[in-house]
């Protein structure tokens, strides 16, 4: 039986075993996943190793992926945004999510740029804010603490929530991520969980890219209105 071997991008790691499981109920083939920083899996496929489809969370690796004749076929397949989780007990009142990201007394974990689309986008959040209030975006990019998905960075046992296991292991009080898992992060008494504004907030583009002939009925399961429900059951767009 065929086996699909799939790199997908860490902040499907929850969604994604129900979609395969789904899949492979209606198709029969059997799937395994390596799951990593988008950018990070796109190098490893451009070293070289051997993969069916790329699920990533930007749309510019498959893009870059087809357009280097690496990928036969690329396709947009759901989406998310940017929240800010905070240690509760530092919250005062009056203070919003902007007001928190400016705070000298705390401190801002982000994801790594270039390496994770996590941390692209909210480089992108802060270009967004400094168009709004000049000088706060800088002061953001000077600020933020990269601690988590690059080749060097914290490893984050698995099964846990970055935003969750960096303040609760004191790493800092604020950070940025994907709003598909601030349902989860919900039922951490200790966290409290704000919306970013659509106006600053950033749309992440998440992408598959086939590699192979073998991939194509997994892709299309992506676009179905199956993998679509199960994709909003967990918060994605």
């Amino acid at each position: 039986m065929t086996t699909l071997q799939i790199l997908a991008a860490g902040s499907l790691r929850g969604v994604w075993p129900q979609l395969i499981a789904e899949f492979s109920a209606q198709s029969g083939l059997r799937v395994e996943t390596q799951y990593g920083p988008a950018g990070l899996l796109r190098q490893r496929i451009e070293q070289g190793e051997a993969c069916d489809l790329f699920a990533s969370a930007n749309l510019l690796h498959p893009q870059t992926l087809l357009q280097h004749g690496r990928a036969q076929n690329i396709g947009r397949f759901t989406a998310n945004t940017l929240c800010l989780t905070v240690k509760r007990d530092v919250v005062t009142e009056g203070d919003d999510w902007l007001s928190l990201l400016l705070r000298a007394d705390l401190r801002l974990a982000t994801s790594t740029p270039l390496c994770d689309p996590s941390g692209d986008y909210t480089w992108q959040l802060f270009d967004n804010i400094e168009q709004h209030h000049r000088g706060c975006g800088d002061l953001l990019r000077q600020k933020a603490r990269p601690l988590v998905g690059g080749p060097d960075s914290l490893a984050v046992p698995t099964g846990e929530l970055a935003a969750q296991w960096l303040i609760d292991n004191d790493h800092a009080e604020l950070f940025i991520g994907y709003t598909s898992y601030a349902p989860r992060l919900a039922h951490c008494s200790q966290l409290q969980v704000l919306i970013i504004p659509a106006a600053y907030n950033v749309t992440a583009e998440y992408g598959w890219a086939t590699l192979s002939s073998s991939a194509q009925p997994l892709a299309a399961f992506l676009m179905s209105d199956t993998a679509q429900g199960i994709l909003r059951q967990h918060g994605f767009v």
